[in-house]
Parts: C-alpha cells; sequence; structure tokens
C-alpha cells in the first residue's frame, strides 16, 4: 500500500476559469460558482493530461503505483494576498468543493486536505471556519497552512510560534487533524514560488522549533512539506546554536517532533531526510502529478517516482518501508487500515 501525503487537485478549466473571473472583477459581480458535472471532473482526472507526464491524472498514479493520495488545493494558485479577502474565501471554497467531489467520485482512491483562506494581515476566523467546515462537513482529514499569506511582497507575517496562529493550533488539536506546511505563491521574480516554498519550509520549522509551540500543544501534528526545505542539510548550524545552551533540548531533537514528506527528487535527499528526521517521522509524498513530473535522462523515470528511491534505499527494512509508504500517514492523517 502506497499512500501520497502530498497531491494536488488536478480539476475541470472551470476552476482555474472562475479564478480568473474572481480577480477580474474583484467581487462586483457576486461569488458565482463553478458549474462542472461529475463526468467533466472524471475527464480532468482520467483523461486531461498534466503537462510534461504525457498521462492524465490517474493513469500517472496507477504508472507509480500508488493507491490512495491525500489531495489539496494547487498551492501556488491560493493567491492569499489579494484583495479583497472574500475572493480568497470564496475560491478556496470552490476548490474545496472541487476536492469533496472527486473524494465521492473515487473513494478509494482520494482524501480531501483544505486549503484554508488565510488573507494577509487578518486574523485566521476564515481560516478556521472553512476548517471546521471541511472536517465536520466534508470529511477532509487536515489542511495546509501556509506560513506567508503575503506572498513574499515584502511584508513579513508572524512567525509561527507566535500567538496570532494559536487560535488555529487550537482548532487542529479538537478536531485531531494535521496541518501540511506549504507556501502558496510568490510575488517575486527573483524569489519565485518553487524556491519560496523551499524558503519558507526551512523558517517555518526553525520556528517551530525554536518556539515553545511544540510544548503548549503537545497534540498537534505538523508536516512539513518538500522534506523540510533546507534543514536536514543544514542542521549542524542549528543544532550548534542549541549545544551553546547548557540544558537545552537539541535541535535535532526536537525537530522530530514534526513530520515530513519525501517530496524530493533524488535518492540522495530522501536518504539525507529519513536519516536526519528518523523513519517514523517520514510520510510518503510525491505530488505526482505535479514539478518533478519530467523524466530524468539519466534513469529514464519521472523524477517525482519517489517510491524507486525508497525501495533503492538498502538499510531500510521492510517494516520501516511500510511505514514510510502508509503507516505514517495513516498513523498522522487518521486513516482507516
Amino acid at each position: 500500500m502506497i499512500i501520497d501525503c502530498h497531491a494536488h487537485v488536478s480539476a475541470p478549466a472551470e476552476l482555474w476559469a472562475y479564478k480568473a473571473s474572481l480577480v477580474s472583477h474583484r467581487g462586483s459581480h457576486g461569488r458565482g460558482r463553478v458549474n462542472v458535472s461529475d463526468d467533466d471532473i472524471r475527464h480532468a482526472v482520467e483523461k486531461q493530461h498534466f503537462p510534461g507526464s504525457g498521462h492524465s491524472h490517474m493513469d500517472y498514479i496507477d504508472t507509480l503505483g500508488t493507491d490512495m493520495q491525500l489531495l489539496s488545493p494547487r498551492p501556488f494558485q491560493l493567491m492569499h494576498s489579494e484583495k479583497p479577502s472574500k475572493l480568497v474565501q470564496w475560491f478556496h471554497e470552490e476548490c474545496n468543493n472541487m476536492i469533496h467531489r472527486q473524494m465521492g467520485i473515487y473513494p478509494d482512491r482520494f482524501v480531501g486536505v483544505a486549503g484554508l483562506p488565510q488573507p494577509c494581515g487578518e486574523p485566521l476566523d476564515m481560516a478556521i471556519a472553512e476548517l471546521g467546515r471541511c472536517v465536520s462537513e466534508l470529511g477532509f482529514r487536515g489542511c495546509l497552512l501556509n506560513p506567508d499569506p503575503y506572498e513574499n511582497t515584502g511584508i513579513h507575517p508572524p512567525p509561527l510560534g507566535d500567538r496570532y496562529w494559536y487560535p488555529l493550533y487550537e482548532k487542529l488539536c479538537e478536531l485531531d487533524v494535521p496541518a501540511h506546511i506549504h507556501g502558496t505563491g510568490s510575488r517575486s521574480e527573483r524569489e519565485p514560488y518553487s524556491l519560496r516554498f523551499i524558503n519558507e519550509e526551512t523558517t517555518a520549522v526553525y520556528g517551530l522549533v525554536n518556539s515553545t509551540v511544540l510544548d503548549d500543544f503537545p497534540d498537534l501534528r505538523i508536516v512539513v512539506s518538500h522534506g523540510g526545505g533546507a534543514v536536514p542539510y543544514q542542521l549542524g548550524r542549528f543544532e550548534s546554536g542549541t549545544l551553546r545552551r547548557p540544558g537545552a533540548e537539541r535541535f535535532s531533537q526536537r525537530m522530530r517532533r514534526l513530520f515530513y514528506d519525501t517530496v524530493l527528487y533524488t535518492r540522495e535527499a530522501v536518504e539525507l531526510l529519513i536519516k536526519v528526521a528518523g523513519v517514523d517521522q517520514c510520510l510518503f509524498g510525491a505530488e505526482c502529478p505535479g514539478v518533478g513530473s519530467s523524466v530524468n535522462p539519466d534513469t529514464g523515470r519521472h523524477m517525482d517516482d519517489v517510491a524507486y528511491h525508497i525501495r533503492e534505499i538498502d538499510w531500510l527494512s521492510d517494516s520501516d518501508r511500510e511505514k514510510i509508504f502508509a503507516g505514517n500517514a495513516r498513523r498522522v492523517f487518521g486513516l482507516a487500515p
């Protein structure tokens, strides 16, 4: 069994046209909605080819041997910095509704992970309400958490250790679901969104580990995208800081209170993550179809065939692989055996 904890919705073009319309009229034409049939949704999942892969979404995960995906909105589309904030709310709700419909059509393949409307500079009330709707009414098992709702506009958001985030952490614990840290867009040409994701995830781990959040919310479960950004690679720098404080818990120990997906596209990176974070803290993720859908000419395999890398790590036991491929995701996201 392989459960991909990090996957994004492949939707009919009408969802993206809906977003373009919202941004164009800024809400003056009202909310509207995405009008598509179940057959339109099936076409988007089963027939529509994803750029770079040569496959539809369903063909692709079948080819790579993925049994189930935790499906969330496509983060770079989520426009948290747009105004007025009702645009952010409406688009997130339509994305989540689309995922819910796909869950109904493919109940054995997709599980919902909610996008949270986090309008920059505003309280988290809107995000908390949508989290409650998605978990309690739609059956979702987690949510995305964007550390930078300003989307790299030069205004810095509160760090994840700040009390600003505590109402959301409280709600996550109340609902008993995890947050999956993943940046959204970037309004910088110097730092495009793919790089911004990694930098934000690095900052998120650093901030959480060096704050009191993990002590104040011992039941909080947080998954960090893309292998924790640069943290495994730069662990020595962060570890050194804690070693200078007598009696302090080491950075390497505290970082193992978080979970990490394996959305990394080389064996060396996947292996380093598992060594640093530990088998029990790593969840299989491939984000396919996604940015890694290109074929690596050196191997002839798709870059996001991450399962291949995990199978090739010879020091992992069969039990270790089972945890990474499915067991840890079941535990963290509360999925049935």
